[in-house]
């Protein structure tokens, strides 16, 4: 026996047993990375001996996977530019599409597979001789049809890097914004810059605040002279109505020569062909400012050529995934997808004002909606220029920017079918297709409400005491206002559909949501600040209370107390926004025809050439009368108080059947201070102590309106379906013509459908 060794002269036997397997003298598979033994029992599977051929051609087979994956990245990272470290090129997807659901994940999918057939006739984004970023088709002049495909990034591949970007970007708007609170500006500059970023940038997100005060230290290309004097005009257009800085502005002839200094910055880089982001920036606040102050044309080209420089220059292109021979920073792709954004909105809106069709669409190919530095989301809000009386003060409110500008962008979608379906004055559409439209938005904007974050939400049945900032006040303004163009057309459209009150309903509580939020905004800020936007959902509002009118031949009070509100929000705002007058002038015409006269008392006036305090505003040539109705005695219209501004809340007329006629002029616990010259409408208003407006004897506006006077017929705004209206009634809107969507003479928009 001592003769017969263990078995040693089988070494190679032992090679297919792992460590386990050979202790307890049991058969291995030798299967890799664990035997089945091993992994049944959870234990580590390790083989001491040399491997067989096959673990041995699985192993080179990882490693030729993985090397071939390095070098894929190495080259993606060679194109990174200098001096720029440990700086990525993700994707500006959705920060949540790391955990996208699986609906989520095939849609991406699908995008990646078109995104590769996309790269076929597209080469990405180019450097021209110039050092100028922009892209041509296969058609140009500049490049030659190529057939080899450029590879586009992977969605999933550039989620990879998208919290380093996110990190980075954040971490530099911060020390931007540590550094500016260390700079010191004179005045006027720092209250108007001051008076942008509080009222605009939130809203329209045109400048990205970091980079911008940063080149403006440096003279870097995200700085320009032009850019900072479009800021500095378009601010003055409010803040000259301040005390505090309005006689400073005087040396600047009366700030007339920042808008000089743009439009001639501007042209100098025309006439030399020097485009660059600053420039298109300054082409989007000449075309705001050119639209507040009723320049149609000039508003139209200042803000055709920034779109027109967004395609040259490819903003338009995502150039985080088409990026090709492009050396694009973080920065650089944030800046770039914020400005298409801006674009895309204000494309939206100047389109509505002006009543013509929508010039930006979105692709698979556009930047994605997001933004990855959001700190301006925590901010602390605080409204600029408002001087509130001694012992009060607005409460610390989180700003909210960075998602309330994400969610306008989504409302600016909604709205951009909508003009194109519906209101579109040259396309033709059937009827199929404007009450696919119809039905499709309304699904739309219901689940974008549904989606509103609650502290994006304000529900006019429950209001807080103060405003919240003024950026969510108007996007909550221009929500009801995209509501009541999408449900309108139907009103006015004689057509075989069945009888649906629903159409009537919305624009009613819209309309009247409209004013409860106005209403609460000029209480807490006064209406000095009162943006074009804003203003345009007040005339909206109007417009349905107008057309109730017509529809019923008769006025009910409580509807004539709602338009004496309208008219009077807006002949206070019409000296910022001077094309409001535009939109008066269309309500007194259609006043006018209904033989209505609303002897509406304006406050004291500041110039001479202006109405004297005693004059009202009315209709010529008409008579003072409403139409009858069986039900209602009282109907003609009564005249608001004389009763100046300054007067206490002792002494103020209570008006009890007229809340918002006396809200109107009687603000209490409000002071004014003197007004501009230039600004005869414009009273500054302050807000009342503690902001209590439950509590200050204003009178809340009401947040139910009843139709033509109608008991049975009470709409609320919390309960929209408790009422009764008859079909006759609903059939009496369609033979109403509406007021146009623009601030201009009417179109027929083929509403009036036979």
């Amino acid at each position: 026996m001592a003769e017969v060794p263990a078995k040693t002269n089988l070494p190679r036997k032992s090679a297919f047993s792992c460590e386990a397997c050979r202790k307890r003298k049991v058969k291995c598979n030798g299967a890799s990375p664990s035997c089945s033994r091993c992994a049944a029992r959870g234990e580590v599977c390790v083989y001491s001996l040399a491997p067989t051929l096959s673990y041995t051609k699985q192993l080179e087979s990882r490693v030729a996977q993985l090397e071939d994956a390095l070098t894929k990245l190495r080259s993606q990272q060679s194109l990174e530019p200098v001096g720029l470290k440990g700086a990525s090129r993700a994707s500006s997807a959705s920060i949540g599409e790391s955990s996208a659901s699986p609906g989520r994940r095939t849609r991406i999918k699908e995008e990646e597979d078109d995104d590769q057939n996309l790269t076929r006739d597209f080469e990405g984004l180019k450097v021209e001789h110039d050092g100028r970023i922009s892209f041509h088709g296969p058609t140009s002049l500049f490049q030659l049809p190529s057939g080899v495909v450029t590879e586009a990034a992977s969605t999933s591949h550039l989620a990879m890097h998208l919290e380093g970007r996110k990190e980075r970007l954040i971490n530099n708007a911060w020390r931007e914004r540590a550094y500016e609170q260390l700079a010191t500006m004179p005045e006027p500059f720092q209250y108007l810059l001051d008076s942008h970023w509080c009222w605009i940038q939130p809203l329209f997100n045109f400048v990205y605040r970091p980079t911008f005060t940063r080149d403006m230290k440096i003279n870097g290309p995200y700085f320009s002279e032009a850019l900072l004097n479009a800021i500095l005009s378009h601010s003055v257009r409010w803040c000259k109505a301040e005390p505090k800085i309005g006689p400073i502005l005087d040396s600047f002839e009366g700030g007339a020569q920042f808008s000089h200094r743009a439009v001639a910055g501007l042209y100098d880089s025309l006439k030399a062909g020097c485009f660059d982001i600053p420039t298109i920036q300054t082409l989007l606040l000449l075309s705001a400012q050119e639209c507040g102050r009723g320049n149609r044309t000039q508003a139209w080209l200042y803000s055709g050529m920034a779109f027109r420089m967004l395609d040259d220059l490819g903003i338009s292109i995502d150039s985080c995934k088409y990026s090709d021979s492009a050396h694009l920073s973080d920065e650089d792709i944030e800046i770039r997808n914020r400005l298409f954004w801006s674009c895309y909105f204000w494309d939206k809106l100047i389109c509505l004002y002006f009543g013509r069709a929508p010039t930006m669409q979105q692709s698979r190919v556009s930047p994605p909606r997001t933004i990855l530095d959001d700190t301006a989301e925590v901010e602390i809000w605080t409204p600029h220029g408002v001087e509130f009386p001694d012992g009060t003060h607005y409460p610390p409110t989180q700003a909210h920017s960075t998602s309330c500008f994400m969610k306008m962008c989504g409302l600016a979608e909604i709205l951009n079918q909508i003009l194109i379906h519906i209101y579109d004055p040259i396309r033709q559409v059937t009827e199929a297709e404007f009450y696919e439209c119809i039905e499709e938005q309304a699904k739309n904007l219901a689940e974008w409400w549904d989606d509103l974050p609650h502290f994006l939400k304000l529900q006019a049945t429950d209001l807080p005491p103060y405003s919240p900032p003024s950026h969510i006040v108007t996007l909550n303004c221009l929500y009801h206002t995209i509501n009541i163009l999408l449900h309108r057309p139907v009103l006015c459209s004689k057509t075989n559909k069945s009888y649906d009150k629903s159409h009537l309903v919305q624009c009613m509580t819209s309309a009247t949501a409209i004013l409860s939020l106005y209403d609460l905004y000029r209480r807490t800020f006064g209406d000095v600040h009162v943006v074009l936007s804003l203003a345009y959902s007040v005339y909206t509002a109007a417009s349905i209370y107008l057309l109730e009118i017509q529809a019923l031949k008769y006025a009910a009070q409580g509807t004539l107390d709602k338009l004496k509100f309208c008219i009077y929000a807006l002949e206070r705002v019409k000296g910022s926004n001077p094309v409001i007058t535009t939109a008066l002038s269309l309500i007194y015409q259609e006043l006018q025809k209904l033989q209505i006269d609303l002897h509406i008392v304006l406050p004291p006036l500041s110039q001479p050439q202006q109405p004297e305090p005693s004059q009202t505003i009315s209709q010529p040539q008409s008579q003072p009368q409403s139409r009858p109705h069986t039900s209602h005695s009282s109907s003609i219209p009564a005249t608001l108080s004389n009763t100046p501004s300054r007067l206490s809340p002792a002494h103020q007329p209570q008006h009890s059947n007229q809340p918002m006629a006396s809200s109107l002029l009687h603000p209490a616990g409000l002071t004014s201070a003197a007004a501009a010259p230039s600004l005869p409408t414009s009273t500054y208003h302050q807000p009342v102590a503690d902001f209590e407006l439950s509590q200050s004897n204003v009178p809340q506006m009401a947040n139910t309106h009843m139709l033509g006077g109608m008991p049975n017929a009470v709409m609320t705004l919390d309960n929209p379906g408790s009422y009764e209206i008859t079909p006759e009634v609903f059939e009496a809107f369609s033979y109403a013509e509406p007021m146009t969507t623009n601030m201009t003479p009417a179109v027929d928009y083929g509403w009036n459908r036979q």
